[in-house]
């Protein structure tokens, strides 16, 4: 009742509720919510901190740590006058889990990189269903084609977890471009390394085997000139996979373990170490093995096995997310 009292006094017009002249009102309000309550609204200046807001991932942007300018791969190509002009320029932001680092349709304002954390590159289609282009992992810089084009982003870039995200401006950008033979040795190698990773996304796009898409998808996460801070042991949960990959998070868990069976990786605690690289790239995976051992599993009780390790206690897929690359 106290509640419909004071939801009825919200919805008169605010300078005669909160009036303090107007002593029916506040008489009202005092009831239904309390003295103090009402005091906060008359005096704010009696509150000793102002009512706390989202911070954006802008606005939490601050300059980068030693250690943190030591995990970007292209610094140490510079010479001196263009690796102070850069460290100068650079930024580094804490991004929240769902936070977005790019949007589409904004313009370009900074070439970005992944320090920590992962991110995954995705866009929405006609239909409104997410379509998933590719995992970003620690030490992928990406977007390189956009700021050289200055071009409004075509895609969305999202953190997966929470994500230390850095980013050098698009002016401090160009001037490398227009003064560094090794800052663009590394845009050249960034760029031919993407080519590639999408035209191998197309033919993943095209395979029916489950197994297969998720060790292609897998050796992209694990490529050691586009993201060189991955290492041996890729740090990820099942459902960050699935997002990836655009598969249901059960599903990827199945071929984990096939994966697991041909001797391709081995699942680790919080997350996947690769044993054969060249296998992921290229092998089909016979179905027969897997069959068996997704039947096996099948015949266990509880349902799926969970790989060793992996972390399994997150939340369902929801199944909206469409590998295309």
């Amino acid at each position: 009742h106290k509640l419909s009292s004071a939801e009825n006094e919200f919805k008169r017009p605010r300078e005669s509720v909160l009036n303090p002249k107007n002593v029916q009102g506040a008489r009202r309000i005092h009831n239904a919510l309390g003295y103090s309550l009402l005091t906060l609204w008359w005096h704010p200046e009696t509150c000793s901190e102002p009512m706390s807001q989202e911070v954006s991932l802008h606005q939490r942007r601050r300059p980068p740590t030693i250690h943190e300018l030591d995990a970007i791969p292209w610094l140490r190509l510079l010479n001196s006058h263009e690796r102070e002009r850069a460290m100068g320029a650079l930024l580094v932001s804490d991004a929240q889990r769902g936070d977005y680092v790019c949007r589409v349709g904004r313009p370009v304002t900074y070439w970005f990189g992944l320090v920590e954390g992962l991110l995954k590159m995705s866009a929405d289609n006609a239909d409104g269903l997410t379509m998933t282009f590719t995992g970003v992992p620690p030490g992928g810089w990406f977007g390189e084609g956009t700021v050289m084009k200055r071009e409004p982003y075509r895609y969305n870039i999202q953190a997966l977890r929470r994500s230390l995200v850095a980013g050098l401006p698009i002016e401090t950008f160009h001037w490398l471009l227009d003064h560094s033979i090794g800052f663009n040795r590394f845009v050249m190698n960034q760029l031919n390394e993407r080519l590639a990773q999408f035209i191998a996304a197309r033919e993943i796009d095209r395979m029916a085997n489950p197994d297969v898409r998720v060790a292609r998808s897998l050796a992209a996460l694990f490529n050691p000139v586009l993201y060189p801070g991955v290492g041996e042991i890729l740090r990820i949960t099942q459902q960050e996979l699935a997002y990836i990959v655009g598969l249901s998070r059960q599903r990827v868990n199945e071929a984990l373990a096939a994966l697991e069976e041909h001797q391709a990786i081995s699942v680790e605690y919080g997350g996947v170490r690769v044993l054969d690289l060249q296998a992921l790239r290229t092998s089909m995976f016979t179905q027969a093995v897997a069959d068996n051992a997704a039947g096996g599993r099948r015949g266990r009780k509880g349902g799926a096995h969970s790989p060793a390790g992996f972390n399994n206690d997150v939340v369902d897929a929801s199944g909206a997310s469409v590998q295309i690359a």
